[in-house]
């Protein structure tokens, strides 16, 4: 057998054609998220920094078309997920898109998607505890505690979290989400209030006014739109989550589509529809990068503690997503483990049936980042967020490629699909793929962050390239049963 497939010729759908590959890593995992768990992990991962924080600085970059950047940015997003939820119901797997990868490009194809998925929440894990340590400094009773120790500490209590069970990781994933959606339905209800009884906002009255005399909906043009879509992408990783739990359902078939398709509307309510109630509120001009655009309003109103209340949310956003990234590693290590792609002890499960080999890996990886933290604490969460952003192309590319594999088959009689299907394809998943590649362009245009991060990417490929030759010898072994996985 190649090492670059490995099938299981013995399954056979109805209708003859040859079955789904199962993946070794998906044994042993108990059912213990329910539909509820799965719902709020979904929209938690398409609701985080990147709105609560991020979207000051982009408001001032673009002015109010940021709406239309995030309303497009969504689309692609709500494109991905819905390639992927119908990947799901094909076959579930807590390998996700590593294990479609795997079935519809072969090893090779699973090695690479893996390795840039743990890469990307490796570096998004730095990024989160560098982020979690800064938003506790904001408080006087932890300024004087170093930000290194806050970060291990943070490192420390989702670690521990993960660990214990997969019931007790939904639970407190499922409140973080229900914190940080109540914190944008209470902020919007304000704002509809302000808008209502046109209370003054920084001494202007709210309303249409706010757009107009500050030069419409393009105040900067047509350009500054188009650079802020690489930002704007990388506010909605984490939807593709959503994959990865449905291994740990007990009915993935119906959890999975509603939670798929309420991430749309979720997207336009709460993204699209919250920055067009910034920009009716304060002019764009008046927000700026390292607030939270809801904290500058609520601040203008007079709201007593808005500060405080707006941290506090915004540390929660970064503890969802460290406690996610935490979770989906550990699955997605399981999986390229039990194919040879990753050491051995990343295919490990504890009694809990929680695959904490691969979980300790990627908290290694972070505790290189509590380093980070003492060494350069000024600079800590640039250098990762760089390498996280190819990560996450890489990932969303990687399920459309598979998706438009996957079609290809079931047209030709090898796989049926399900009911449960992305619109448009394939012409959605090229039009997708297209748009990624060019916020990758995007990014070369970008002067600072940006083009640096661009060249790394011979770097991570001569990485992928020299690893792939470390592990092949393994994946050959267990692929024809000469070695048995963890």
């Amino acid at each position: 057998m190649s090492t670059d497939t490995v099938t299981d010729e013995a399954q056979k759908p109805p209708g003859g054609g040859s079955g789904a590959q199962q993946d070794a890593g998906d044994a042993g995992y108990s059912k213990g998220l329910k539909g509820r768990h799965v719902n709020m992990i979904a929209i938690g991962g398409a609701i985080g920094t990147g709105l609560f924080l991020g979207a000051g600085g982009r408001l001032h970059s673009a002015g109010p078309a940021l709406a239309v950047a995030y309303a497009v940015c969504g689309l692609f997003a709500f494109f991905v997920v819905r390639a992927l939820g119908e990947l799901v119901l094909h076959r579930p797997s807590s390998g996700s898109f590593v294990s479609y990868a795997r079935e519809f490009l072969g090893e090779k194809g699973a090695y690479v998607a893996g390795w840039m998925y743990v890469v990307n929440w490796s570096t998004t894990g730095i990024a989160d505890i560098t982020a979690i340590a800064l938003y506790t400094h904001y408080w006087s009773l932890f300024t004087d505690i170093p930000q290194w120790v806050m970060a291990l500490i943070a490192l420390a209590v989702v670690l521990t979290v993960n660990l214990i069970s997969v019931k007790i990781f939904g639970e407190l994933e499922f409140w973080f989400a229900i914190i940080k959606v109540a914190a944008l339905v209470i902020f919007m209800f304000i704002g509809i209030f302000l808008l209502a009884t046109q209370h003054p906002v920084g001494g202007h009255p709210p309303g249409l006014d706010v757009l107009t005399d500050n030069g419409g909906f393009f105040p900067t043009g047509m350009l500054p739109v188009v650079i802020v879509l690489q930002g704007v992408v990388f506010a909605y990783s984490a939807v593709e989550l959503v994959g990865v739990t449905a291994g740990e359902t007990s009915e993935p078939e119906k959890i999975v589509p509603k939670a798929v398709n309420s991430i749309m509307w979720r997207v336009g309510v709460f993204y699209v529809g919250s920055v067009l109630l910034l920009t009716l509120l304060l002019p764009w001009n008046k927000y700026t990068d390292g607030e939270s655009p809801f904290v500058t309003v609520l601040s203008n109103v007079g709201v007593p503690a808005a500060g405080d209340v707006m941290n506090l949310v915004v540390l929660t956003a970064a503890m969802s997503s460290l406690n996610s990234g935490l979770y989906s590693t550990g699955r997605i290590l399981r999986s390229m483990s039990m194919a040879g792609s990753a050491p051995k002890f990343a295919g490990l499960m504890n009694r809990n049936q929680v695959p904490y080999g691969g979980i300790m890996l990627t908290s290694t990886v972070c505790v290189l980042g509590v380093a980070l933290n003492y060494v350069v604490p000024g600079k800590a969460f640039e250098i990762v967020l760089n390498i996280a952003a190819l990560g996450i192309i890489s990932t969303w590319c990687t399920i459309m490629v598979c998706h438009m594999v996957f079609v290809r088959r079931a047209r030709s009689g090898q796989v049926q699909r399900p009911r449960f299907r992305l619109p448009g394809t394939p012409v959605t998943d090229i039009v997708t793929i297209a748009f990624l590649l060019g916020v990758i362009v995007l990014m070369w245009f970008d002067d600072g962050v940006g083009r640096q991060t661009v060249l790394l990417i011979p770097v991570l490929a001569v990485a992928l390239v020299v690893g792939w030759f470390a592990v092949r010898g393994r994946v050959q072994r267990i692929a024809e049963g000469r070695e048995t996985a963890p």
